[in-house]
């Protein structure tokens, strides 16, 4: 029995991102997810909730977002319920600098385009769940995080040229408009890019 109104979000996981991942951490792929009625879920709720403050309307971020989003909550799952953790081997000293400097080149260069974790992963030669991990190591950020602090500086670098309209910053960069980039750049500044550039102008 559920003693008070509860909020319920419905999350649906393809059976074979479980299966991905579990063969990705070394993990027996569960036939049921064990029921956890009523049972708080803090981790997964955190996820969830981070959804709702992190995509910013650029297509290349959220895409970037979604799926490392999907393979945390993944890999959550099959930690808490399925009754049996993943035993996955920590990466050690992140990607080689050959496939770090390839990485992000990759990341540079479709940064107009979506930016897949599976091909990223594909060119370094682990899964996504392993690129992922040993990227941070290698940066202290996420793929995703990463990204949007490139697109960070490209937006100083280009609000610095008074000739560049903030639209065209933000159609550069890849935001659906100029009000999902202002709020995206404020987000990560404090401030809008108008009162960036008056004070940097």
């Amino acid at each position: 029995d559920i003693p008070k109104p509860v909020d319920v979000v419905q999350l649906y996981l393809p059976r074979s991102t479980l299966t991905r991942i579990a063969d990705e951490t070394d993990t027996f792929t569960p036939t049921d997810l064990l029921e956890r009625t009523a049972h708080p879920d803090l981790i997964t709720s955190r996820l969830l909730l981070s959804a709702a403050d992190v995509l910013e309307g650029n297509t290349a971020l959220d895409t970037l977002f979604r799926q490392q989003l999907t393979d945390l909550l993944a890999t959550r799952l099959l930690a808490a319920h399925t009754g049996k953790a993943p035993s996955y081997q920590p990466a050690l000293g992140g990607l080689a600098p050959s496939v770090l400097r390839r990485a992000i080149e990759r990341l540079r260069s479709d940064a107009d385009a979506d930016v897949s974790l599976a091909a990223l992963a594909a060119d370094s030669g682990l899964s996504r769940f392993h690129f992922c991990r040993a990227f941070k190591e290698s940066t202290g950020l996420s793929p995703h995080n990463w990204l949007r602090q490139y697109r960070l500086e490209q937006a100083i670098n280009m609000l610095r040229d008074p000739q560049n309209s903030i639209a065209l910053v933000a159609a550069s960069l890849g935001y659906a408009s100029q009000t999902a980039f202002a709020a995206a750049f404020r987000k990560l500044t404090g401030e809008t890019p108008t009162d960036w550039r008056r004070r940097h102008g």
